[in-house]
């Protein structure tokens, strides 16, 4: 069994899904990490803005994003699309005073779809481009990885949907999407991003980065 198999199975055991389930998903795209070269950026990685690199403690690999300087920093990855795919990923960030990160995942490339979870706000808010199409209040504990979510599918012709969700790791994942943004415009072309906001001054981490095909059920 596959890293990325042995994940899902503990990502199953986690939200009490059924393995069969979660086995027969296959991964477009995939990467953990674990074989990258530490204070490197991956060769299939496109750094849009800021500098990352790979690090490692305590036995485990993830890409970095410094704490200063403070701005919106991405990386795009995996296969380029317009619709009918999901993007899953790993975020970890701590807050420092009143002060918090913003942590999101993305798909459709520049100008496409952000996930964003905004501790200071308690909201998970979802972008299209520059304009904010959704947000509902969540939850974020500092110190502790965030599970990510975005897919964008196609209803019928002239009709998407983009959605997503949030969750602590370790616990069970949200049995519904948390946001949901009807498109009427066809989505762009583009890769799969993560972005942070390190408006704490403390650094953010990335791992688990897996581009799937979007599901028709949560």
């Amino acid at each position: 069994m596959g890293n990325f198999m042995k994940r899902l199975l503990c990502l199953a055991v986690v939200a009490g899904l059924p393995w069969a389930a979660l086995a027969q998903t296959k991964p477009l795209y995939e990467n953990n990490f674990e074989k990258a070269e530490v204070g490197k950026v991956p060769d299939d990685f496109l750094v849009l803005n800021g500098v990352f690199d790979v690090k490692q403690a305590d036995g485990n690999k993830f890409l970095e994003l410094p704490g200063e300087p403070v701005d919106d920093f991405a990386v795009q990855f995996g296969p380029t699309e317009g619709a009918g795919l999901a993007v899953t990923a790993r975020l970890y960030g701590t807050g420092k005073g009143r002060r918090a990160p913003v942590l999101a995942v993305g798909l459709n490339g520049v100008g496409g779809y952000e996930l964003q979870l905004a501790p200071a706000k308690k909201a998970l808010e979802l972008f299209k481009g520059e304009e904010r199409v959704a947000s509902t209040s969540v939850g974020w504990e500092s110190g502790t990885w965030t599970m990510m979510r975005l897919q964008v599918r196609k209803i019928k012709d002239g009709e998407w949907k983009v959605e997503g969700k949030a969750w602590k790791q370790g616990t069970p994942e949200p049995a519904q999407w948390l946001i949901a943004h009807d498109e009427k415009a066809e989505p762009p072309t583009g890769r799969a991003f993560v972005s942070g906001h390190p408006f704490s001054g403390t650094p953010i981490w990335f791992d688990d980065l897996v581009v799937t095909k979007a599901q028709e059920k949560p």
